[in-house]
């Protein structure tokens, strides 16, 4: 007996409603090439049909339950039935995706399959550190490690889009959203922007652990003004093209299928109904044939905006502008159809928004088999397993930076690493027993209380004695996600146990920070010292005992200036996910020697914010004439308390010979050059070399340093590598307020070292 076996869904679906369902459903064959199958469905489907293509509603009903009854559940379970939903968002769950896939597919008049979208920002069920502290690991394997761990248990539970990654360049931490980016620099975003892409999508769109990313927010979120969540954007073009543009550009280049546009306006126009953004960049010169999803409900804000006068006007301007997706305003659905018919809109330009979204579920083979991602073994044994939490915990070891080791008072030997035996300790703050706030702020799929913690992670040493004491809390609602985070600053009932622990022990670990809601979206804040009462609470353990160890959790640079002049060890730990307390016990205990590097500059307070490395020299920027008309502040220094780039490590690194092949460059040839790096302490480590060039005299002015290069390199104690760079007219040229892509002949600052302030330096001439 001969055995056949089906190879997709397509062709047994051929098989089963025989010749008159092949003739109508031609767009199921799977040997024609894909824009021919959209072409052959697009046919078939009527106007409203297209209109429901773009229309995404929000799950928020028992989908294996009773079908709802009334309100509006009713009506998106309804025109599921119709045909006229084209994306699910917030419904996961094999069973879950699997009955309301079946509606879609097995009950309506096409049988269209709906794309199932979540934000998996770090993780799913296993959640790895937020996406800032990933940056800080300059490890692009790393992170798209990390991004492929999300997205195997993403399809896992039947989800097949996440809404990431967030690629908005920010130098502000008073925006809360700057715990999902990768910083203030657009060479460095733009390499994690492509790491994330693929870790996401995978190797091919076709496997059924791939979803496809988004990269947002489109485009200029992370400047919003005074850093507050929703405001306004207006900024020149250099900015855009230079800054903001980059890393989104990085994003279409690796593939990725989606964008999500932004809340804001930019330059007065809502980014959701902006043609220069979405038509003319992102559709036009970069040729994007993906499709553009709309943030929750921005369609209809724009009529809050002041830029459209009802909802028929926000479906206008936008499906004009290019966005192809409403997400959860509902205008589109309800207005779509009858601008068509009065010929407000044309409808090429819904055929070319449905086109773009059919061509993504047909790239991710839904129309071969629409339950590629519905399968409950898989569901089980691919979430929370060792494999996973291996990963997101070498993830989280390499994004812990070491900002401070210094020798206490009347020793010869630095705090860190601690000592494996003999050594009392007192641990002390709330966070350390924390196992919420280390999963940070966006991890809606990861059940609460799941983080290792501090305190757990570092009972895995047994050799020493450990004391822990509370403190104070942090906040009085720990578990706050849609309402406002309550901070803690009246109850000081826990100081006097934290000081008596502190006294009676050798060395003081003390873990503060921010409650994993006090960064993210909504997150914003006019202070960024530690909040509430913890401030006061290191100062009073200090005068017991400075022997302090602190351990910083949070989402978002802080302004430290007390606990750097008194602290003899500072580690920023971040929010580090599900293994948090392993990875800050392992590089507490030396298991694993710290590397990272910030990607955000740490202000000295909140008054220097926005503050970042790559600035303008402006007209004044030393105090050449010794007086006050200078670019300054008369009250702090205007650099940052921590750079760009800054991170230190148990070993040390010198830094020699750095060589460039000759001093005179011709445009298009590629300029190399080479350091000597040497391990010169006593134990094996990593270093990241990073490169930084400074255009001296050009057309549009140039910020004083750039990132333009770097490697991550291990040495062994007393190692010398050499490492090479190459750059090329793309890391030397610049964009013009036209959005032209200049290289200008000219002299050009190199600085080779260890963060964007110190390294060694030379000059080159281009010609």
């Amino acid at each position: 007996m001969i055995k056949r076996k089906f190879k997709n869904y397509a062709f047994l679906m051929l098989i089963v409603f025989g010749n008159g369902y092949a003739q109508s459903k031609t767009h199921l064959d799977a040997t024609k090439p894909i824009e021919d199958r959209i072409s052959l469905l697009m046919k078939e489907m009527t106007l409203e049909e297209k209109v429901g293509q773009m229309n995404q509603y929000n799950g928020s009903w028992d989908v294996t339950g009773p079908k709802p009854e009334s309100g509006s559940n009713e009506e998106k379970y309804n025109n599921i039935k119709k045909g006229l939903v084209g994306s699910m968002l917030s419904i996961r769950g094999v069973k879950e995706v699997r009955a309301v896939q079946k509606i879609a597919v097995e009950e309506t008049r096409l049988g269209i399959p709906l794309l199932f979208g979540f934000d998996v920002i770090h993780g799913y069920k296993t959640i790895s550190p937020i996406p800032l502290a990933e940056a800080a690991s300059w490890d692009l394997e790393a992170i798209k490690n990390s991004a492929r761990v999300a997205a195997v248990e993403a399809s896992a539970s039947g989800l097949n889009w996440t809404f990431a990654p967030n690629v908005d360049i920010s130098n502000d931490a008073r925006w809360g959203r700057v715990m999902e980016g990768a910083g203030e620099d657009p060479y460095l975003g733009s390499k994690i922007a492509t790491a994330r892409v693929k870790g996401f999508q995978g190797e091919s769109l076709s496997a059924n652990t791939a979803i496809i990313a988004c990269a947002k927010h489109f485009a200029g979120y992370g400047f919003v003004e005074a850093g507050r969540e929703y405001n306004s954007v207006d900024m020149s073009n250099s900015k855009l093209y230079n800054s903001v543009l980059p890393p989104f550009k990085a994003a279409v280049d690796s593939g990725i299928r989606t964008f999500m546009n932004s809340f804001n306006t930019l330059n007065g126009i809502p980014a959701t109904g902006n043609i220069f953004l979405q038509r003319d960049i992102l559709k036009g010169a970069w040729k994007f044939n993906g499709f553009v999803v709309s943030d929750w409900a921005s369609i209809a804000e724009m009529i809050t905006h002041g830029y459209a006068a009802d909802g028929a006007d926000a479906a206008q301007k936008a499906v004009i502008a290019g966005s192809d997706m409403d997400m959860e305003s509902n205008v589109y659905v309800t207005e779509l159809a009858q601008l068509v018919k009065k010929g407000l809109v044309k409808e090429s330009l819904i055929d070319d928004a449905v086109r773009r979204i059919l061509r993504v579920k047909f790239e991710l083979g839904l129309f071969d088999n629409p339950y590629k991602y519905c399968d409950e073994a898989r569901e089980k044994s691919s979430i929370g397993n060792k494999a996973n939490n291996d990963v997101v915990l070498d993830m989280a070891k390499k994004s812990i930076v070491l900002l401070k080791n210094t020798s206490p008072s009347g020793k010869n030997e630095t705090l860190l690493p601690l000592k494996k035996e003999g050594v009392k300790i007192a641990l002390i703050g709330a966070l350390a027993n924390d196992k919420n706030s280390p999963l940070g702020s966006w991890r809606i799929a990861a059940d609460d209380n799941t983080a290792v913690s501090v305190l757990e992670g570092m009972q895995q040493y047994k050799n020493n004695m450990l004391v822990y004491e509370k403190g104070t809390d942090v906040a009085l609602n720990k578990q706050a996600f849609v309402d406002e985070v309550k901070i803690n600053t009246t109850d000081f009932s826990g100081f006097e146990a934290a000081k008596k622990a502190a006294k009676e022990s050798e060395v003081v670990v003390m873990v503060l920070g921010e409650i994993g809601f006090q960064s993210g979206e909504g997150r914003s804040r006019t202070e960024l010292g530690l909040p509430g009462n913890q401030q006061q609470l290191l100062e009073e353990v200090y005068k017991v005992n400075p022997n302090i160890i602190l351990v910083l959790n949070n989402g978002r640079p802080l302004a430290l200036p007390w606990a750097q002049e008194n602290i003899p060890a500072i580690v920023e730990a971040w929010q580090l996910g599900t293994q948090s307390g392993n990875a800050i016990a392992q590089v507490l205990y030396g298991d694993y020697n710290p590397s990272g590097k910030l990607t955000m500059s740490f202000p000295r307070n909140v008054g220097q914010c926005p503050i970042y490395y790559n600035l303008y020299n402006t007209g004044r920027p030393t105090n050449k004439d010794q007086n006050a008309f200078w670019s300054h502040y008369i009250d702090v220094e205007k650099t940052p308390l921590y750079p760009f780039g800054y991170g230190l490590s148990y070993t040390s690194f010198e830094y020699k010979n750095l060589k460039l092949a000759k001093t005179s460059f011709q445009k298009g040839e590629k300029i190399e050059l080479t350091v000597d790096v040497t391990n010169t302490g006593n134990v094996d480590g990593k270093e990241v070399v990073q490169l930084y060039i400074n255009d001296v005299a050009a057309s549009v002015v140039r910020p004083v340093k750039e990132l333009k290069g770097f490697e991550l390199i291990a040495l062994k104690k007393g190692e010398t590598k050499t490492v090479q760079f190459t750059l090329t007219d793309k890391e030397l040229g610049f964009y013009d307020n036209n959005g032209n892509f200049l290289t200008e002949a000219g002299l050009f600052n190199v600085l080779v070292g260890w963060n964007s302030n110190e390294g060694l330096t030379s000059k080159f001439e281009l010609k």
